[in-house]
């Protein structure tokens, strides 16, 4: 199913800063890791939104603030026009069940002393207007039939299943509420590459079924191709570059999207050859101290100047797409 043109999430300037303090009684605020600072776009029903950088680029800490388990320094996250950074109590509550998410391991996010039923059915307990008491346990069954489990394995536990099977009962848990956004954080990695397959089929298939919007958050670039209708690409804080799949893996014009795509494996050897791999020179700064101008530029084989006295804007480049470069060109790769 094609993506429709209903924004469902708009996402604007959104930052957030955790304090970094000095002294044991009289907490003096000496600086801030700027864990997000700036990020700004929109998804809408039925399109899955991928998110790649490296790790501490600040993919994590936006899942949070869109799950409002984080509350922003500033920005505005609003889902169907409602800014949730600003809703508290009932609000807040009910505006939760539009926006789930797919924790990255399915062997720590599930509590193994209690049921699968319990576990898929425990937001019931929050949503109660969702499943009355006396329909939840059928509710729960339907779900795992859903994601392609045995409805009668309702009271087992999860040690009695496989990672794959883990996982679905983790989506499951995420449908319960009929959310409208499903946010997945890196939801296939801790998986062998077979039920990883499976794991992807399932998520599209839900998607198609149940008209979904994704953010899939993700460090492999391949995975988050075959299911992206577009891809943002993070770091340090910031979007750098955000285009739809074809834009970004065939002509990358950002410098730290096309080293990400050098370093892809390419199965064909003759395809090994011809690639061009750019070798990142230094560790990413942190984000307590960013450099001024272009966070990249310290390790950026195009810096110059001006990259350190201006901060490039994320806008439409040469490629079609918007990409946050003073010096931003098409670059064709090897398809991922």
């Amino acid at each position: 199913m094609a993506p429709s043109a209903e924004r469902i999430l708009e996402v604007r300037d959104l930052v957030k800063h955790f304090p970094l303090t000095q002294g044991i009684v009289l907490k003096r605020q000496i600086g801030a890791i700027k864990a997000v600072d700036g990020v700004s776009f929109d998804l809408h029903r039925g399109e899955t939104l991928g998110v790649v950088g490296e790790s501490g680029c600040g993919k994590s800490t936006l899942a949070k603030l869109l799950m409002a388990l984080e509350r922003p320094t500033s920005g505005e996250v609003k889902i169907n026009g409602v800014d949730m950074a600003k809703a508290h109590g009932p609000t807040l509550k009910r505006m939760r069940r539009n926006i789930q998410m797919v924790m990255q391991d399915p062997y720590t996010s599930l509590n193994p002393r209690m049921t699968v039923g319990d576990i898929i059915g425990e937001p019931f307990e929050i949503h109660s207007e969702v499943a009355p008491k006396g329909d939840r346990r059928r509710k729960v069954q339907e779900l795992l039939e859903v994601v392609g489990l045995n409805p009668e394995h309702v009271n087992r536990y999860p040690h009695q299943f496989s990672g794959g099977q883990r996982q679905r009962i983790g989506i499951a848990r995420g449908l319960a509420l009929q959310p409208e956004v499903i946010i997945c954080d890196e939801p296939v990695s801790a998986l062998d590459v077979s039920i990883q397959a499976q794991v992807m089929n399932l998520l599209e298939r839900l998607q198609n079924e149940f008209n979904l919007a994704y953010i899939f958050i993700a460090h492999d670039l391949s995975v988050v191709r075959h299911i992206s209708d577009r891809v943002a690409v993070m770091y340090l804080g910031k979007i750098v570059e955000l285009g739809n799949d074809v834009a970004i893996y065939d002509r990358p014009s950002h410098p730290y999207t096309q080293a990400l795509l050098s370093a892809v494996p390419v199965p064909d050897p003759e395809g090994r050859e011809q690639r061009e791999r750019i070798i990142l020179q230094g560790d990413p700064p942190s984000p307590a101290d960013p450099p001024s101008g272009c966070r990249f530029r310290t390790r950026c084989w195009k810096a110059q100047d001006i990259c350190a006295e201006q901060e490039p804007l994320l806008e439409i480049r040469a490629g079609g797409h918007l990409s946050a470069c003073h010096f931003a060109e098409e670059h064709d790769v090897i398809h991922v």
